[in-house]
C-alpha cells in the first residue's frame, strides 16, 4: 500500500523518534505541561489555579492583562495564589488587539503596544515568567492596512527588544492563521520576521498546533524545522477543543518534540483550547462554566499523558 504524503512524513518522524531508544536518558524528563488561563474567561485566578492543581498541572501561562497602569494581575497576590496551588509561571500570553497593534498605521496604537509590552515585562520579571508571547499584528483583523505592516511591526518591536534582553525574558513570536491576522502566518514567516527585527532580544517562537494545521504543510515537520527557537507550543485538538475530541495526530507532535529535545528546562507545551472562530479574544470576557472547564482540563491532561507515556513506552521496548 502506498502511503499518503502526510503518512510518509509521520513515518520519518517515527523513525527519528525510535532512534532515541539508544539513549534512554532522553526520556528521563517528560514534557513541561502548562495551561493558558485566559480562555477561562472572567473566572478568578484562584479558582483557575485550584482546577489546574487538581489536574496535576505544575505550570500556568498567565493572561497578559495589563492593558493599563491600573489593570491586570498584581505580582504579590498572583504569586501567593500560585504558591498555594503548587504552580509556577511558564510565561505570559500577550494579547494584541487593534488597540495595541505593533503593525498599526496609527502611531498611537503602536505606542500602546510598546507601553503594554513594558508593563508585561515588569510583571513577567516579578513572577519569574520565562517568555512573553508576541503577535506581530492584531488578532481578529485579517485584512491588512497596507503593504508596510511587517516593516512597521518589526520596527516597533525592535524598540522594546532591549527590554526583553535586560530582564532575561524571551520574546516568543507567534505565527497565526490567515483567518485571524494579516501577517506572519507560518513558522518560516515568523523566522523572517525575527530576522527583520534584527535584535538579540527577539529570537524565539511560540507555535500553535491549531494554526499550524491550516498554515503548515505538516505540523510535526514544522516542529523539527523550528528546533531550538521553539520555547512554547500551544495545543488544542483539530476543533480547537479538548485533546482527544478531534482528529489531531497528537502522537506525531509528541514524537517530534522529543526528537528536538524539547523536554528540557524553560520549554513548555501549553494547552489553549478556545473553540473555533476568527476572533478568539471573546473568550476573555465569557462567563465561566466551572463544570465544563473542569472536564476540559482533566480530559485534555489525561489524554496527553496517556499518549506521551504510550509513545515513550513503545520506543523503550525496542531498545
Amino acid at each position: 500500500m502506498i502511503l499518503q504524503n502526510f503518512e510518509k512524513k509521520n513515518k520519518k518522524i517515527q523513525e527519528s523518534f525510535l532512534k532515541l531508544n539508544a539513549d534512554p536518558e532522553r526520556f528521563r524528563r517528560r514534557l513541561n505541561f502548562s495551561w493558558s488561563n485566559w480562555g477561562f474567561g472572567m473566572e478568578p485566578l484562584r479558582i483557575s489555579a485550584e482546577r489546574l492543581e487538581k489536574a496535576g498541572i505544575k505550570y500556568i501561562e498567565l493572561h497578559g492583562n495589563h492593558y493599563g497602569r491600573d489593570l491586570g494581575y498584581k505580582a504579590s497576590q498572583t504569586l501567593k495564589i500560585l504558591d498555594d496551588c503548587g504552580l509556577r509561571v511558564s510565561g505570559i500570553c500577550g494579547i494584541f488587539s487593534a488597540d495595541n497593534d505593533l503593525s498599526s498605521s496609527r502611531g498611537i496604537h503602536r505606542q500602546s503596544a510598546i507601553d503594554y509590552l513594558r508593563r508585561e515585562l515588569d510583571f513577567a520579571e516579578e513572577v519569574q515568567a520565562s517568555y512573553i508571547l508576541v503577535v506581530p499584528a492584531a488578532v481578529g483583523r485579517p485584512v491588512p492596512y497596507d503593504d508596510m505592516e511587517l516593516q512597521r511591526s518589526a520596527e516597533t518591536l525592535r524598540m522594546v527588544a532591549g527590554d526583553f534582553l535586560k530582564k532575561n525574558i524571551k520574546a516568543a513570536v507567534e505565527p497565526i492563521r490567515s483567518d485571524e491576522v494579516s501577517i506572519v502566518h507560518t513558522i518560516s514567516e515568523a523566522i523572517k520576521y525575527i530576522e527583520a527585527v534584527g535584535h538579540p532580544g527577539v529570537r524565539h517562537i511560540n507555535a500553535d498546533v491549531y494554526h499550524m494545521q491550516s498554515s503548515e504543510a505538516h505540523a510535526g515537520e514544522a516542529i523539527l524545522d523550528v528546533g531550538d527557537m521553539l520555547v512554547n507550543l500551544h495545543l488544542a485538538d483539530s476543533n480547537r477543543g479538548a485533546l482527544g475530541e478531534g482528529s489531531l495526530d497528537l502522537d506525531a507532535i509528541i514524537k517530534a518534540l522529543y526528537v528536538i529535545g524539547y523536554n528540557s528546562e524553560g520549554r513548555f507545551v501549553t494547552l489553549e483550547p478556545l473553540g473555533a472562530g476568527g476572533n478568539p479574544y471573546s473568550a476573555m470576557f465569557e462567563k465561566p462554566d466551572p463544570k465544563m472547564l473542569d472536564r476540559l482540563v482533566l480530559n485534555s491532561v489525561n489524554y496527553f499523558k496517556e499518549r506521551e507515556e504510550q509513545a515513550i513506552g513503545m520506543c523503550l521496548e525496542r531498545a
